[in-house]
């Protein structure tokens, strides 16, 4: 298999913790990939130029996070990281769901935090970071699971990702359960080994 991906992605740090929960990373083969100037290569894997995208064994490219997730889930014999229909399953898709808002949400902010100030920007960054803070605040009333499954590790990579480019924000501040919760699920093998590289 090849993973189009960048090296601080947190989606593609979210499809390779996957891949090494599932002892499946040995036979991905990963290719740098900048999206944003459109390469000919990822291109004609992904029309949208969207990292991570992943290309089967059979040919077939699969793109995005939660999709590649689902496909290496579906792979060999680990416990799965998608959990059966019930309400254990919906809890891990809700939050994986509102882990990937935070970033959509971060990369938006961030993007327009690199632009000339306006008052439409400003808005826009505001807005963003209104949506951040309540999804963290969801996150401190209602924790994710201790064992690993795709909602544990979506919201690792999440935080994760705010600890890279926001570190000024600190997350942690009056959200004590998630702080500690981080801490603990950070030490799992499949996130410990992808962990983001400390901000400078």
């Amino acid at each position: 298999m090849q993973l189009f991906h960048s090296p601080t992605s947190p989606f593609a740090r979210k499809v390779m913790a996957c891949a090494i929960a599932h002892d499946l990373d040995k036979q991905i083969k990963t290719v740098i990939s900048n999206p944003h100037e459109s390469p000919a290569d990822l291109l004609a894997a992904n029309p949208l130029s969207k990292i991570p995208c992943l290309i089967t064994d059979d040919g077939m490219a699969l793109f995005d996070s939660p999709v590649i997730c689902e496909y290496l889930d579906s792979l060999g014999g680990a416990v799965p990281l998608f959990p059966r229909p019930g309400g254990g399953r919906w809890k891990a898709l809700k939050q994986q769901a509102l882990a990937d808002g935070i970033l959509e949400a971060a990369l938006i902010r961030r993007g327009e935090a690199g632009r000339p100030p306006d008052a439409a920007r400003l808005a826009v960054i505001a807005r963003q970071q209104a949506a951040m803070d309540r999804s963290l605040d969801e996150l401190e009333r209602d924790l994710p699971q201790k064992g690993l499954d795709i909602g544990t590790i979506s919201v690792v990579c999440a935080l994760g990702y705010l600890d890279l480019r926001f570190p000024a924000d600190d997350w942690r501040i009056g959200r004590p359960q998630l702080a500690a919760w981080f801490v603990a699920a950070s030490e799992h093998p499949a996130l410990a080994r992808t962990a983001p590289p400390r901000a400078a």
